[in-house]
C-alpha cells in the first residue's frame, strides 16, 4: 500500500492527533493514504469515530510496543 503522507502525533493526547490528521487530510487528494503514528491509547477509538463521522476510510489500525511504550499506527484514506 502506498503511503502518501505520514503524521507523527506521538506524545500528543486527545484531541490533537485527530485535529492534526484532519488538517493533513485536507491538504491531500481523494484516495491518498495518511499514516498516523500515535502514543495515546484513546486514539484507537478516536480514529474509528473520526472515520465514521467524516467518511474517510480507516484502512488499518495496529498496536505495538516501541522501547517498552505503546505505539499505534492508523491508516486513513482520504474520501
Amino acid at each position: 500500500m502506498d503511503i502518501h503522507k505520514e503524521l507523527d502525533a506521538r506524545g500528543l493526547t486527545c484531541p490533537l492527533p485527530i485535529l492534526k490528521a484532519k488538517k493533513a487530510l485536507s491538504d491531500m487528494h481523494s484516495g491518498e493514504v495518511l499514516k498516523v503514528l500515535a502514543t495515546d491509547p484513546g486514539s484507537v477509538r478516536d480514529f474509528q469515530a473520526f472515520a465514521r463521522q467524516t467518511g474517510n476510510d480507516l484502512l488499518e489500525q495496529q498496536a505495538s510496543e516501541v522501547n517498552g511504550k505503546p505505539e499505534y499506527v492508523h491508516l486513513l484514506r482520504r474520501r
